[in-house]
């Protein structure tokens, strides 16, 4: 597969894992992949956090790429395809990217080591190794909050000097942070916002776009704001997503895994909103309000 080494730009899909008993729901998967390569998005994430990576084995992880790039060959269109990784262990993160090496992906997005909370030093260690593994792009996702350790913009800088590590999805939650490192990138360097709520605010300070589990439902509408914006259109783009912000505060006031699914059942998309433990099911309150809210924009 020919890799796309250039920079992630737009509106990129974190993708849910559907499941049905217990085990990977392959036509389910399918379904969605076909669904979503009618959709103006720029890219397809598979295994990350949206799409329960932490639960799934590496043979459920290549079954989930060989299925996708299936449907990119039976529909007649592919876009970058990435997956998701993390790991306390550089040495193991260094052993599954080279197991993926035959892969038919692009590149791979990886978030700072969990719980173990390493130093600017050790994370930059982290991550220079694993761009030596590979010729492979990465996108590193800083997410301090789930991780316990954030990756500092001097840190970032250094990392964004090699020619393999082409982004950011930034989820460090400190504005400040986020617009310094958007002042002082390097060129070729993306920096996607991983904040739904946020999309708007990190378009503004200078965002190339998004990976956004919340586009998943009216993606269309997430991809006008960002064709709003890019066009000069402020005042429509703003208009835009007034009108939608308050979805991803809906879909987040539960762990969004379970109510992305929720949501993509109910429309048919997917056979089940089963998750894996310790996740678990929307709960009766949330189910209720996304209902309506189905029936209010079907309607």
């Amino acid at each position: 597969m020919e890799h796309h080494r250039s920079d992630p730009q737009g509106l990129w899909l974190p993708l849910i894992t559907p499941f049905r008993d217990g085990a990977l729901d392959e036509h389910s998967v399918r379904r969605i992949v076909k669904h979503y390569l009618a959709m103006p998005i720029d890219g397809l994430i598979l295994g990350a956090t949206t799409g329960e990576g932490l639960t799934l084995d590496e043979w459920e992880v290549e079954q989930l790429v060989s299925i996708t790039s299936t449907a990119y060959v039976e529909v007649g269109k592919r876009l970058p395809l990435y997956v998701g990784l993390t790991g306390s262990d550089t040495r193991k993160v260094v052993g599954a990217v080279e197991r993926m090496e035959s892969w038919p992906i692009d590149g791979y997005l990886i978030a700072c080591p969990y719980y173990s909370r390493p130093s600017q030093d050790g994370l930059l260690q982290h991550f220079s190794t694993l761009a030596d593994s590979t010729v492979r792009p990465i996108i590193i996702y800083n997410i301090p909050y789930r991780t316990g350790v954030n990756l500092n913009n001097d840190t970032m800088m250094v990392l964004a000097e090699r020619t393999n590590v082409v982004g950011v999805k930034d989820c460090c939650a400190d504005p400040k942070q986020s617009f310094e490192l958007l002042r002082h990138r390097p060129d070729n360097f993306a920096v996607l916002t991983g904040e739904d709520v946020a999309f708007y605010d990190a378009l503004t300070f200078g965002a190339d776009g998004g990976i956004l589990a919340s586009a998943h439902i009216q993606t269309q509408a997430f991809a006008d704001v960002l064709n709003e914006w890019r066009h000069g259109n402020r005042k429509s783009a703003l208009f835009d997503w007034h009108r939608l912000v308050d979805l991803p505060n809906l879909l987040f006031s539960e762990p969004s895994v379970a109510s992305i699914k929720y949501w993509l059942w109910r429309l048919g998309l997917i056979a089940s909103p089963e998750v894996r433990l310790p996740l678990t099911p929307v709960s009766k309150g949330l189910a209720h309000r996304i209902d309506r809210e189905i029936e209010r924009v079907t309607t």
